[in-house]
């Protein structure tokens, strides 16, 4: 069996990882203590063999004792109903800015007579997605996934949803273009051929973001990857060879649920613990 070793270093704790030619993690092993741990049973022997081939070549010394340099990982307070992202409905972020800040009858009426595009509008648009999308990711909750909405970041910024299980963490995007035609390239989007919009930059910077707040509370890597989905379009061209963000339609979602090998069961609920806590995102 091929497998490929990575070390990874963070929070104080020193790891080689054993990973499938996909990148899927099937052991690991503590740099500092030598202790081994397999992920995946079948792989048992291989994992052994392949991380204690790298623990003998390491070229660089391990001190016995390092726990002088081991910062220790911040802990999160005890979850109150108040802080429990879990309870959020999909748009909450949307719908909580039309009812400060939307506009009264007679705007909205003025707006229509007069044709006149307005932000709100657009807000309304961004709800009608994100309730779609979101209703599609709630029914992969029987395949093991657990599904966050609208998740408060600083700046006054949010994640639309955040999907958690055996298959990693995905960073979910919604972008609503009802009866537009969307083109994706290696590193730009096109509605209706107009001007590039760089909705696979932010959503792969958003991914890196959730990564960062997740590996603060939790004791290993967690995969994260960004993921652009399309609501109402009439048409979904991805012409992209080397692009690192998933492109779906809203009904595509479902591609997402058999994937697995990148999270243990225990490791899901300790990632979901931390992502559905509001404090954890308070400063992201």
């Amino acid at each position: 069996m091929e497998l490929h070793v990575t070390r990874w270093k963070r929070y104080g704790h020193d790891r080689l990882y054993a990973n499938l030619p996909d990148g899927t993690a099937v052991g690991w092993a503590d740099v500092r203590t030598g202790d081994i741990t397999v992920l995946r049973a079948e792989c048992r022997d291989d994992v052994i063999a392949v991380l204690t081939k790298h623990l003998q070549n390491l070229t660089e010394p391990v001190p016995p004792n390092r726990a002088s340099e081991v910062q220790a990982r911040p802990t999160l307070p005890p979850l109150t109903p108040a802080d429990d992202l879990a309870v959020n409905p999909p748009g909450q972020a949307l719908r909580d800015l039309l009812t400060e800040s939307g506009p009264g009858l007679m705007e909205r009426v003025v707006s229509r007579l007069l044709r006149r595009p307005s932000e709100w509008e657009s807000w309304r648009k961004g709800l009608a997605g994100e309730r779609r999308v979101g209703a599609e990711l709630n029914r992969l909750g029987r395949h093991g996934w657990r599904v966050l909405h609208s998740i408060p970041l600083a700046n006054k910024v949010d994640i639309d949803h955040l999907m958690v299980g055996p298959g990693g963490v995905f960073s979910i995007n919604t972008k609503h273009h009802d009866k537009r035609a969307v083109w994706v390239g290696d590193d730009s989007v096109k509605v209706d051929h107009g001007k590039p919009a760089p909705y696979a930059r932010k959503s792969r910077a958003e991914a890196k973001r959730v990564a960062r707040v997740l590996e603060r509370y939790c004791d290993f890597p967690v995969p994260v990857e960004p993921v652009l989905v399309f609501v109402g379009v009439t048409e979904l061209e991805v012409v992209a060879t080397q692009l690192d963000v998933r492109v779906y339609q809203e009904r595509q979602l479902s591609a997402l649920a058999p994937l697995s090998g990148a999270l243990t069961t225990d490791q899901v609920e300790q990632v979901y613990s931390v992502a559905r806590h509001r404090q954890a995102w308070s400063n992201a």
